[in-house]
């Protein structure tokens, strides 16, 4: 039994021995004569109904993504889904994009479980790097440049889907998606949690909160996990925390300033991944490759990040029409990570990786691989907003001015690598050495100004109206490689949005949307590359039904995203931006509290993505790899509510995700996959236990590939146990 094992088993064991210890205590000090529990209730800043606040069960009523406004979600003109705190614990997503499993139009996880990043694609494209947001403000990655949200410091997790550009200025062409954190609580909050899964991975959690005064003008709220043990990869162990303080200074109803912190380190080996098309999808000769294969080397692996952040959002009221704003947050990373990596199987004659086992000890080729990376960014968002009417037009303007500095020095290294056999791997043979082929210094700045005006009209009329102007600049060094470029670039951004609110709780709405991303990098002759550009069209509906609580969306889109990489035909170690790709689709999505106990949820995403402009015209018509043109998935969850079993909680769910190509040529096919959750619950009081299993029946699959070299299993069934109490 190894070390961090030990130390999962000790962290839960003793937030365990804790919780037991504090809940004799307030046992002691709440139950009355009569031998009844008397519990207190306890409410959060920014309360059911807000824009920023808990989610009513699953179903969401307002947001603040789409439009930077507290609004509601039906007068947003694009497709917007959000999945609140209670959502998130009732399946015990312990990721972001494991949590995203059930959102349409959002392909989660492509790359199976990567242990340090969230993947996903929105609308068939890739927005795990320029598409998201914390708290409204970019969280932007290049490189290995990026940032780790542990949901448990979230409060939602909202996704809002197509071009989005018009509010957030450059960001990923298919949508983005935005993370909400906890916020500061006025009445007392105390939660703690300890959990452990199946791999042998422990944790333990706190979530604390309230007032600090009497007059409730400064509260408070303290976050914080730490986890370790084992993964589902064979050898691979980790050793997180995370810590995130809060508070919140509100002289008067119409002044509030809150602070927004936290430090995450993160030291884990590396986990799945990077396995050949035959072996996994398909059998090679020996059958299939574990998906338990460990592939790197255990006494040099390293993962370790250590990242800070630090912001605060700052809103006063000058008076009745008009509210200003100022929103900040700096963010720094520091990451390291070093290992090998296979890259299909090697060839004893030639030295060099091919498709298939050719030896006896079917030997993967492996790439020695490091970096080292440092980050600093920082964001700033100034806000105007004036509520008023001109004549029967009631306005809700919004005007902005926001700013985006990101730097990157990093250092990448690739070398030798000794070969390793799939089917009986022995480690510790000594690796070659790594030589620097990138060692940049990138720095970009983004100055961006916006308006916003919300109409409402008529008798049920909503109007939304977008502009923006974004400039960049964008500065790479490069000393050992050819990433030395120096460019500028100015973009329009807009979205025009027209809806309909009928007394049945039924929204139409129609929308135009025009959006760009930067793409770094330049081409063979040194010119920069330009903006990639996104243009929507999207009609749908929202459908808040009268009878119970519920949101249905229904929408389809028809987006192109232009400027797209593709190979250089000429030099082929290079890219030109003569690549277009169109992505149409219709979303269909349900979020219901059908009764007080029975909780609802259902996705359906079918698309038609295909590339219609390439340097390669064999690719036109073609669909891009790695991503399903069909999903679906439904959760149900149910609480007994009266009775002997009162507290009995039970849920779930099925998952389906269609097939997908390994290469744009469409020549090889990873298969569909379905895959079901369950979870099960009590509640006595204030203590909660539950467990929950994903993958059921221990499906195994292949979430995608980007090669026939790289491919990568969904994850086996793993059942996660559980306790809380709160007080």
């Amino acid at each position: 039994m190894n070390r961090r094992y030990v130390l999962s088993m000790g962290v839960s064991l003793v937030s365990l021995s804790l919780m037991v210890a504090s809940s004799g205590h307030a046992w002691a000090q709440t139950q009355p004569a009569t031998g009844e529990i008397a519990l207190e209730t306890v409410t959060v800043e920014g309360q059911v109904g807000s824009g920023t606040g808990p989610v009513n069960g699953y179903v969401p009523n307002r947001t603040t993504t789409g439009s930077k406004t507290d609004t509601p979600i039906e007068e947003i003109p694009q497709s917007v889904s959000v999945i609140g705190r209670e959502e998130i614990e009732d399946r015990q997503a312990q990721k972001v994009d494991e949590a995203l499993r059930y959102t349409a139009g959002v392909f989660a996880q492509p790359y199976g479980l990567d242990s340090d990043t969230d993947w996903f694609f929105i609308r068939g494209f890739d927005a795990g790097q320029t598409g998201v947001f914390l708290n409204n403000l970019p969280l932007y990655q290049y490189g290995f440049g990026g940032f780790y949200i542990d949901p448990f410091v979230l409060e939602r997790i909202e996704v809002l889907k197509g071009p989005s550009a018009a509010l957030y200025g450059g960001s990923s062409i298919g949508g983005l998606v935005n993370l909400v954190s906890k916020r500061p609580t006025t009445e007392p909050l105390r939660y703690v949690e300890t959990g452990i899964n199946s791999w042998g991975n422990g944790y333990a959690a706190f979530d604390f909160g309230g007032a600090v005064d009497k007059d409730k003008i400064w509260s408070y709220r303290l976050t914080g996990k730490v986890s370790g043990g084992g993964w589902e990869t064979e050898i691979a162990e980790d050793f997180r925390g995370v810590i995130a303080p809060a508070f919140t200074f509100r002289p008067s109803a119409a002044t509030a300033l809150t602070v927004l912190a936290s430090y995450q380190h993160m030291d884990l080996m590396h986990t799945g991944g990077f396995l050949p098309y035959v072996g996994t999808v398909v059998p090679a000769s020996f059958g299939r490759i574990s998906r338990r294969f460990y592939y790197s080397e255990p006494d040099i692996d390293l993962y370790r990040r250590d990242q800070t952040m630090v912001g605060y959002e700052f809103e006063h009221a000058l008076n009745d029409i008009w509210t200003i704003r100022q929103n900040f947050r700096y963010a720094y990373t520091d990451s390291r990570e070093r290992g090998p990596y296979p890259y299909g199987y090697l060839d004893p004659a030639t030295g060099f990786p091919v498709s298939t086992p050719t030896g006896p000890n079917n030997l993967l080729y492996r790439i020695g691989f490091q970096h080292h990376t440092v980050v600093n960014t920082a964001s700033l968002d100034n806000q105007a907003e004036a509520k008023f009417d001109t004549g029967p037009l009631s306005h809700k303007l919004l005007l902005g001015l926001d700013y985006k500095y990101y730097n990157i020095d990093h250092i990448q290294e690739s070398g030798g690598g000794t070969p390793l056999s799939a089917t009986n791997p022995i480690y510790g043979t000594p690796q070659g050495p790594t030589v620097p082929y990138l060692d940049q210094n990138l720095t970009m700045n983004q100055v961006g100004f916006y308006a916003q005006d919300q109409i409402r009209f008529g008798t049920g009329w909503i109007a939304t109206l977008n502009g923006r102007y974004d400039y960049v600049t964008t500065k790479s060094t490069d000393t050992v490689g050819n990433a030395n470029f120096d460019d500028t670039a100015g973009e329009f951004s807009g979205r025009l949005g027209l809806g309909y609110e009928f007394a049945n709780g039924m929204t139409p709405y129609v929308a135009l949307s025009r959006s760009f991303n930067p793409v770094i990098g330049s081409d063979f002759s040194g010119n920069a590359f330009a903006p990639e550009i996104g243009r929507q069209f999207e009609v749908g509906l929202k459908y808040k039904p009268t009878a119970f609580d519920a949101l249905i969306t229904v929408s389809l889109f028809d987006l192109t995203r232009q400027n797209t990489l593709t190979s250089d035909p000429v030099n082929p170690f290079f890219d030109v931006q003569l690549g277009e790709v169109r992505s149409r689709g219709f979303e269909l999505e349900g979020q219901a509290n059908i009764t007080e106990g029975l909780k609802a949820l259902a996705a359906f995403t079918a698309y038609d993505i295909e590339i219609t402009k390439d340097t390669n015209p064999l690719l036109i018509g073609n669909r891009p790899n790695v991503v399903p043109e069909i999903m679906a998935s439904g959760w149900l969850d149910y609480t007994v509510q009266d009775g002997p079993l009162r507290g009995l909680g039970f849920g779930a769910g099925v998952r389906y995700v269609g097939f997908s190509y390994v290469d744009n040529e469409n020549t090889l096919e990873v298969l569909a996959a379905t895959v079901f959750d369950a979870g099960i619950r009590y509640t006595r009081e204030n203590f909660t236990v539950a467990l929950n299993v994903n993958n059921l029946f221990d499906n195994e699959y292949v979430s995608s590939c980007d090669t026939q070299f790289t491919c990568n299993y969904g994850a086996g069934r793993v059942a996660t146990l559980k306790a809380s109490y709160k007080w």
